[in-house]
């Protein structure tokens, strides 16, 4: 069980237990409050509890053994100190829930507001729909190219869990092992055309796309700008060409560092992805510039070119 609090844009979270109402009577205590802010901060014996709190040691272990039997505390280990034995008690959990009524199934979260509708497609009920597709990491297609962008799946699969009911088992293929009635679903597509091949089929439909016979640079019909660095990154959402009652989410680059753009400005920037195209609002496509705030050679930051 965990509590949930919103923050902004993030999602918090605490592991809980659920305690019955007779065993909260532990928690209209003072002295037994301050015991487990102390044991929350981590495991501690009697006399180191009683020093801090600067109160009889009979006192502690009178609260230590209520709170035990209910259920609050557990005992850790043991510990000789100063010729005596010492017992280690922690926090059974940082947070306590006390329920009145029956669980719920909760249908869907939105903790950003209508930025949320974005992802509809995608998550439906609460539930991912959709296969993510990556690029092999395994040499492949005619360029004998090898995918280094699926670990950016990861961070990405982390952001979409904010948005789900419950912890998915993902879907994630390969796209050398993608089947064709695989295609006709949701698909999240990370990775540009050279390394993931289901990315380059799906390429010329877009609205801003990469061009083969332009090295692969970025050429936007939007704008009719043509991005060429290595840092850049595109986002897109459309219709999926295989299945025009279903979305493809694109997130690619012209290397792998144009794709950690991409997975960045997602996380770090949703609101803006969420907007659409600064010269077509109806249209979500987001071409964003990879930066190294740090200078350590690794891009960590974003700045949108539209």
């Amino acid at each position: 069980m965990f509590v949930v609090d919103k923050k902004k844009n993030e999602v918090l979270s605490l592991p809980a237990k659920e305690i019955l109402p007779g065993d909260a009577k532990h928690l209209s205590s003072g002295l037994a409050v301050k015991i487990l802010r102390i044991l929350s901060e981590e495991p501690a014996y009697t006399i180191e509890i009683a020093k801090r709190l600067k109160v009889n040691e009979q006192k502690i272990y009178y609260h230590i053994r209520q709170l035990e039997k209910a259920g609050l505390v557990r005992f850790v280990k043991s510990e000789g100190i100063k010729g005596a034995t010492a017992k280690y008690y922690a926090l059974e959990k940082p947070a306590f829930v006390v329920r009145f009524g029956d669980f719920e199934v909760t249908n869907k979260i939105t903790h950003m507001g209508n930025e949320s509708t974005f992802l509809e497609p995608f998550i439906k009920d609460g539930q991912l729909d959709a296969f993510f597709i990556v690029g092999s990491p395994d040499p492949h297609g005619p360029d004998k190219a090898r995918s280094r962008d699926g670990y950016y799946a990861v961070d990405f699969a982390l952001f979409l869990g904010t948005f789900l009911n419950y912890v998915p088992s993902f879907t994630v293929k390969l796209d050398t092992e993608v089947k064709g009635k695989d295609l006709r679903h949701n698909l999240i597509l990370i990775g540009g055309p050279v390394t993931n091949k289901i990315v380059e089929q799906v390429n010329p439909r877009l609205p801003i796309r990469f061009e083969k016979t332009d090295a692969w640079n970025i050429h936007s019909s939007l704008s009719g700008n043509i991005y060429t660095t290595d840092e850049t990154g595109l986002i897109v959402k459309a219709k999926n060409p295989f299945n025009p009652e279903k979305s493809i989410l694109l997130l690619a680059g012209r290397r792998y560092s144009g794709t950690r753009a991409a997975i960045i400005a997602f996380l770090k920037n949703f609101k803006e992805i969420a907007k659409g195209n600064i010269h077509d609002k109806n249209v979500y496509a987001k071409v964003v510039e990879g930066t190294d705030l740090d200078s350590d050679g690794i891009v960590d930051n974003v700045e949108f070119r539209e």
